[in-house]
């Protein structure tokens, strides 16, 4: 097989991402097995009646929709893939999301006995198709062709998201600011980041890792392997009035401390205030702000604290940062915990090796602090729907998940806690710390668990030779 990278091999959305405001997933079950060889065959053949995957080179101008699939392993072997073939597919993915559980934090309330349907039982979930678009009419229309015989499968339910302005998520900060770029990917609304280019085996199976002379297996036979990738997929609910609670709760506990000038200089609300828009901006909400920003690293404006660690600042590149020398951007901050770029962890060798493609939209209806709470009323479900890519599950997302961001083993400073935004705390046993200029910290305790796992699957999405070879599949 070439090795030579032809993009249009790939499926979109792995290596360049859509930028559409609009998403629905559509889990399905395969109905019938030759009526779904045929939709496969079908899908990338540019037939009108089927959704025709979106690859890799679209060119200057992105098509109006973008359709992508992934299979699950119980997809794989509906569609009839020899147990041969299915055999070389590594064991995180055939023993699926739900299985691996204890790895992810899934515990307590993410454990999967508590995941609604379709996700209560994943040997029906098969296929995840994905759908981008400006429009909800737009995704109407790719949904019915896709599903437009009855016969291949059947819908055992959709989800859907939507962008908020300017990048913002749930929690109020600005996201989708950096990827992982690629020397081999042409894009031309990134920007430099600093942080290495990563190789493309990083995502694509078949090419070189970031470890010398070593590649992630390749499932058997390379036509069905080769260019694909592994997607866990997430739904995670994320409970925002929780977290603007406990916002108000460390502030007012930190007022008591004796610390507290060292942490927020008197006057320096002012300073924040301005850099928020927020005149007046009162001691106690500034504290609010700076608690926010050290648990994720970031100010909500998207302001890395490893640049400002003081304030936000607009002015400031939000990408090209490392955690070096005496940073001060927290050790267990969301940001560094994910991603430690090219600070000191223990595993050096991991510094580089467990980055993935995030991509990742909003659902449910934006948050509004200024509205006051019904408590009459239940708040409605807000969370992300958000997707993970990585050539090896267990390497990369796992690994990152139990690792660094539930058990902190990259630092001895931050072992034995949790994330503090999306790791499986428990108040009577969370804490984290505020890092001091004079190199003292203050102990945050009584961190609750903001976000938690209503579904998921782990997915193989294959390359668009892969996606033929399986529509060409005998019985």
């Amino acid at each position: 097989m070439s090795t030579v990278f032809d993009a249009a091999d790939v499926q979109g959305n792995i290596l360049r991402g859509y930028r559409k405001p609009r998403v629905r997933y559509l889990i399905l079950e395969v109905a019938d097995r030759m009526a779904a060889r045929r939709w496969f065959a079908a899908s990338t053949t540019g037939r009108d009646d089927v959704p025709q995957i979106t690859t890799g080179n679209w060119g200057r101008t992105k098509p109006e929709t973008c359709f992508n699939i992934g299979l699950t392993y119980e997809g794989l072997r509906a569609l009839g893939t020899p147990g041969s073939s299915l055999a070389t597919f590594p064991n995180e993915f055939i023993e699926g999301m739900n299985a691996r559980a204890l790895k992810l934090g899934d515990v307590g309330p993410s454990a999967p006995e508590t995941w609604p349907d379709p996700f209560g039982d994943p040997r029906r979930i098969h296929l995840i198709a994905t759908i981008y678009a400006d429009e909800v009419a737009q995704l109407d229309q790719v949904q019915q062709r896709a599903l437009t015989d009855g016969e291949a499968f059947k819908l055992l339910g959709a989800l859907e998201g939507c962008s908020f302005p300017k990048d913002a998520v749930h929690f109020g900060y600005r996201d989708n600011i950096m990827q992982p770029r690629f020397a081999e990917v042409h894009d031309g609304q990134r920007y430099e980041d600093g942080q290495p280019k990563a190789p493309l085996g990083t995502v694509l199976l078949g090419h070189p890792t970031n470890f010398e002379g070593l590649r992630w297996r390749v499932p058997q036979p390379e036509a069905l392997g080769h260019n694909g990738t592994f997607n866990a997929f997430r739904v995670l609910e994320q409970d925002v009035v929780g977290f603007e609670e406990y916002l108000d709760q460390a502030a007012s506990d930190l007022l008591t401390r004796p610390q507290i000038d060292e942490l927020l200089p008197p006057g320096a609300e002012e300073k924040i205030g301005q850099a928020l828009s927020i005149e007046g901006l009162s001691r106690h909400a500034a504290l609010r702000e700076v608690v926010a920003a050290h648990l994720c690293g970031r100010w909500r404006d998207g302001t890395p604290m490893a640049l400002s660690p003081d304030a936000p600042d607009p002015k400031v590149d939000q990408a090209n940062f490392d955690y070096v020398g005496n940073s001060r951007c927290p050790f267990g901050a969301h940001i560094r915990r994910c991603n430690p770029r090219g600070g000191q962890i223990v595993q050096r060798v991991a510094n580089n090796s467990r980055r993935l493609v995030r991509r990742g939209m909003p659902y449910g209806p934006l948050y509004d602090p200024a509205k006051p709470r019904d408590p009459t009323k239940p708040e409605p479900e807000r969370g992300l729907l958000g997707n993970f890519i990585g050539a090896s599950l267990g390497a990369q997302f796992e690994a990152m998940s139990c690792d660094w961001l539930n058990l902190g083993l990259q630092d001895p400073r931050i072992t034995g806690s949790n994330d503090p935004i999306t790791g499986a705390n428990d108040p009577g046993t969370s804490w984290f710390d505020l890092p001091l200029k004079s190199g003292t910290t203050i102990r945050l305790r009584g961190l609750p668990r903001f976000v938690r796992t209503r579904g998921g699957a782990y997915a193989f999405m294959p390359s668009i030779p892969a996606i033929r070879f399986l529509g060409s599949l005998m019985a």
